[in-house]
């Protein structure tokens, strides 16, 4: 019985660890687009004087999306967190499962 919940529970975790590696993708490509935006952010503010009202709204826009750059990364440490988590978890079932198979196996 043990073997047959630790196969489900094994199934269970590395479809939460591919979606876990998937969402940590998806932050890591949003998180390069924003380096690119916020680049093309200071090229198009050294085309204008520094006292410019224009300069000063591409500070603001810069300086939101650091902010969203770092609310993304706290959200990946959580995923990567989460992740290591399953992992161990996923690692505990397929020793369990192993375990399982070498006593059924046993022919002593």
């Amino acid at each position: 019985m043990g073997l047959i919940v630790d196969t489900i529970r094994m199934q269970y975790l590395n479809n939460v660890r591919m979606d876990l590696e998937y969402k940590i993708q998806l932050i890591t490509q949003t998180r390069s687009e924003l380096m690119t935006s916020c680049n093309d952010l200071m090229q198009v503010g050294n085309d204008y004087d520094s006292d410019n009202p224009i300069v000063k709204t591409l500070n603001q826009r810069q300086a939101k999306l650091k902010l969203l750059d770092q609310k993304l990364e706290q959200q990946m440490l959580q995923y990567q967190t989460k992740l290591k988590m399953v992992e161990t978890e996923y690692n505990s079932c397929r020793a369990r499962v192993d375990k399982n198979i070498q006593q059924a196996f046993s022919y002593q």
